[in-house]
């Protein structure tokens, strides 16, 4: 991919992944903590698609937020220190959406504010690790 083409299309993953934190905040302000925290994942996620395409990725596949910055590791300083962040929120890709995915319960009963916090402010690093990336790219 041409360097302006890499550009551009990181541009377009990140600002979605930002306009989708923006929508998750009012989430958690209105109590939505299920929903804030499958939203956080997704805002990840594609923060760090847009990091890969950043760097030239013609195509990026998978959901998994850690599984993403792992294949950003050996060429992007900071990654580390946000993987745990990113196991967590892979942890929200499925049980927040299905009430099969919380044996016996039902998710916008089982999540809590402070998960919804927590998500948050995962996918806020992932951002802003994202955002520093592409511009220097």
């Amino acid at each position: 991919m041409k360097r302006g083409d890499a550009r551009s299309e990181a541009e377009r993953w990140l600002a979605q992944a930002e306009n989708d934190l923006a929508f998750a905040e009012h989430g958690l302000e209105l109590g939505f903590f299920a929903q804030t925290c499958f939203l956080a994942q997704q805002v990840a996620e594609k923060a760090a698609k847009a990091v890969h395409y950043a760097r030239g990725a013609r195509v990026v596949m998978g959901h998994s937020v850690d599984g993403l910055l792992e294949a950003l590791e050996a060429g992007a300083p900071g990654v580390a220190e946000l993987r745990d962040g990113a196991k967590e929120l892979d942890q929200h890709y499925v049980p927040t959406r299905y009430p099969n995915g919380l044996p016996g319960n039902v998710p916008f009963r089982a999540y809590t504010g402070e998960q919804a916090r927590r998500a948050l402010g995962y996918a806020r690093a992932i951002v802003a690790f994202a955002r520093a990336r592409a511009e220097s790219a």
